[in-house]
C-alpha cells in the first residue's frame, strides 16, 4: 500500500478509535507529547483499534468501570483514549485526565527521590536504616520450624539493613496481608493500611519492634521497604515526602495531577471503582481515599496520578534521567536502577506479589525483564515496570521504544487479567 493511503487509513481509523463509541471521550486535557498515526511509528492503526473494542466489551459486560490507556512508541504518542466511567453508580464519564489511586506504581517515583539523593551525597546504597532510624540497630529475626514455618523464637540478624534492601525488597520487613504466618499477622496488612492508621513515627515503631521474617538480603519479598524509603527521605530532606517530591521530581515533569492528597477543586475527577467486585461481589471502595489527608504519606502505595502525568515519569527513565533541559537523574544512575539486583544468593519471590511479573528480576523499586521467555507476557529484555494493585499498570521496552501506561480502579485479581490483556494487545499491533 502506498503510504498516503496507508496514512490515510491510518487517521481515519485513529479518528473512529477516537469518537466510535459514547465510552471513549473527546479530548479533556492537553497530550503530554506530540502526536503521530500508528503508521508513522511502525504501529497498526487496525490492530491498536482492538484495544478500544475490547476495553468497550468489557465495560459494557460491567468488567471494569472504565480505564484511561497512553500509549507512546518512538516519542510519539499514538493512542490517548478514555473509555467508560470514572463513577459509574453517579454515571460520571471517564475523562483522560481522570486521577487514579496508582497504589504501589508509587514505588519507583519513591526510588527517583531517593536515588537524587543519593546523586548529591546525602545516602549511599551500603547506609544501614539504623544511620537514620537508630531503633533498628539490631534487628532479630524469625526462627523457623521443622516445616519451615517461621515462629515467635527469634536470633540476631546477621547483617543491617540497608537503603539497598529496602529499594529492592530484601529487608525482611514484609506486608502482613501476604501471609498467614505468625509472623506476618504482626505486620499491618500493607501500604494503605499503615498510613490509615499510624502517623510516620508511630508506624516507624511498630516496624522496629517486630522480627524479620528473614535475614537481610537473603529473600526478595514484598513488604514495606519503598514506605521506609519515604520515611528515611523525610529525615534527610526535612520535608514531608510529598513536598520533596513535589519541588524535585513533580514540577520539573509537569506532573500537576500527581501527589498524595486530591483536593476539593480536583477531586471531581477522582475516579472510584465499581460499587462490587464482578467476580466476588464483595462490595470495593477507593482505598486510600485521597480526598482525606493520609497519617502519613506512604511511599509504597498512597500517591495518585493521571495517565498524562505518570507517562511523563516514564518517559523520562526511558530517557536515561533527562527531559529536555532538565537531567532529573543521570544517565548512569537509571542504569543502575533499571538492572536486575536479584543476585544468586537471593530467593525470589517476584511473582508472589504479581503472578504477571513472575521470573522477572527486580532492579531499585521496579520489575526487570531479564529473559525473552518463560515470563507470562510479551516484551524485551530490558523491560521494566511496577503496576498498582488498584488496577493500575504501565510499562517501557526500551529496546521497542515503547512506554504504555494503563489506569483503571479495578482492584482485587481482575487486574492480572487486565495486565496480561493490554500486554497482548499493544504488541500484537508492532509492525
Amino acid at each position: 500500500m502506498h503510504y498516503t493511503k496507508r496514512a490515510a487509513l491510518a487517521a481515519a481509523l485513529t479518528c473512529c478509535l477516537a469518537a466510535g463509541s459514547s465510552f471513549a471521550q473527546s479530548a479533556k486535557s492537553a497530550d503530554p507529547f506530540p502526536r503521530a498515526t500508528p503508521e508513522q511509528v511502525g504501529m497498526s492503526s487496525e490492530r491498536l483499534a482492538r484495544i478500544g473494542t475490547t476495553l468497550k466489551a468489557d465495560i459494557d459486560a460491567g468488567r471494569i468501570p472504565g480505564a484511561v490507556i497512553a500509549v507512546m512508541r518512538r516519542g510519539k504518542l499514538v493512542m490517548f483514549e478514555a473509555y467508560g466511567w470514572r463513577d459509574k453508580a453517579a454515571n460520571l464519564p471517564m475523562t483522560k485526565d481522570a486521577i487514579f489511586n496508582i497504589a504501589s506504581m508509587t514505588k519507583p517515583m519513591v526510588t527517583v527521590g531517593a536515588l537524587m539523593l543519593y546523586e548529591q551525597g546525602k545516602l549511599l546504597m551500603d547506609d544501614p536504616l539504623a544511620k537514620y532510624f537508630p531503633k533498628f540497630a539490631n534487628p532479630v529475626v524469625a526462627v523457623r520450624d521443622a516445616n519451615g514455618q517461621p515462629t515467635t523464637d527469634t536470633v540476631p540478624a546477621n547483617r543491617k539493613i540497608t537503603m539497598q534492601d529496602l529499594l529492592r525488597h530484601t529487608s525482611g520487613i514484609v506486608y502482613g496481608g501476604r501471609g498467614t504466618s505468625v509472623v506476618h499477622k504482626m505486620y499491618p496488612e500493607g501500604s494503605a493500611a499503615a498510613a490509615a492508621e499510624y502517623d510516620g513515627v508511630a508506624f516507624m515503631d511498630k516496624l522496629a519492634g517486630l522480627p524479620l521474617l528473614y535475614q537481610p538480603a537473603t529473600v526478595w519479598d514484598y513488604g514495606f521497604g519503598l514506605d521506609i524509603m519515604g520515611r528515611v527521605i523525610e529525615q534527610v530532606t526535612r520535608q514531608p515526602l510529598g513536598d520533596y517530591l513535589k519541588t524535585s521530581l513533580f514540577t520539573p515533569l509537569g506532573m500537576t495531577d500527581t501527589g498524595f492528597y486530591v483536593p476539593p477543586d480536583k477531586a471531581s475527577r477522582y475516579t472510584k471503582p465499581l460499587p462490587a467486585d464482578p467476580d466476588t461481589g464483595k462490595p470495593q471502595v477507593r482505598n486510600p481515599e485521597l480526598t482525606e489527608h493520609l497519617k502519613f504519606e506512604c511511599g509504597g502505595g498512597c500517591a495518585s496520578s493521571t495517565a498524562a502525568d505518570y507517562l511523563r515519569f516514564v518517559n523520562m527513565l526511558m530517557n536515561g534521567g533527562r527531559v529536555g533541559e532538565k537531567q532529573i537523574l543521570s544517565r548512569k544512575t537509571v542504569d543502575y536502577m533499571l538492572s536486575n539486583q536479584i543476585g544468586p544468593d537471593i530467593k525470589n519471590l517476584v511473582g508472589n506479589a504479581d503472578p504477571t511479573r513472575a521470573d522477572y528480576g527486580f532492579g531499585l523499586g521496579l520489575a526487570v525483564r531479564t529473559t525473552p521467555g518463560i515470563v507470562r507476557m510479551l516484551g524485551s529484555v530490558g523491560q521494566f515496570s511496577w503496576p498498582g494493585s488498584t488496577g493500575t499498570d504501565w510499562w517501557a521496552d526500551p529496546k521497542e521504544e515503547l512506554a504504555v501506561v494503563y489506569l483503571s480502579a479495578a482492584p482485587g485479581p481482575i487486574r492480572w487479567h487486565y495486565r496480561q490483556k493490554i500486554n497482548a494487545l499493544v504488541y500484537q499491533a508492532l509492525e
